[in-house]
């Protein structure tokens, strides 16, 4: 009698072939989503840092203004969206120096950066 010895896959061996394949496309299209995430994530903080950015530079180039400690909240818009922020103004122990937050965060406002600065009254 002759061994007859069939050529190509087991049914077994295809699927098995199959699963490995359909792993690595998921986890490919997983890390690729991810990536995205996180772009999108960079553009809305990049631009929210721009919003304080612009409103910090504002607020210490006006001549002769010095702010007043408290509250006050700004609207911005970069990128074609819309950004709310608060600009926060304490008081420190040497009369002539203000320490400056501005929080900004989306329209949800979901906070997004936070920047600090410092102003010096020049007399």
């Amino acid at each position: 009698m002759s061994a007859h010895r069939s050529r190509g896959f087991t049914l077994i061996e295809v699927l098995v072939a199959l699963v490995i394949v359909a792993v690595a496309i998921g986890a490919g299209l997983k890390a690729a989503g991810s990536l995205t995430d996180n772009a999108e994530r960079l553009a809305l903080v990049t631009a929210a840092q721009w919003c304080a950015d612009n409103e910090l530079v504002m607020l210490t180039t006006r001549k002769g203004s010095f702010p007043g400690i408290g509250e006050t909240t700004f609207e911005c818009e970069q990128l074609g969206r819309r950004y709310r922020g608060r600009l926060i103004v304490r008081g420190t122990v040497n009369a002539d120096l203000r320490v400056v937050d501005a929080v900004v965060g989306d329209e949800n406002d979901v906070p997004l950066v936070s920047v600090t600065t410092g102003m010096y009254r020049y007399r």
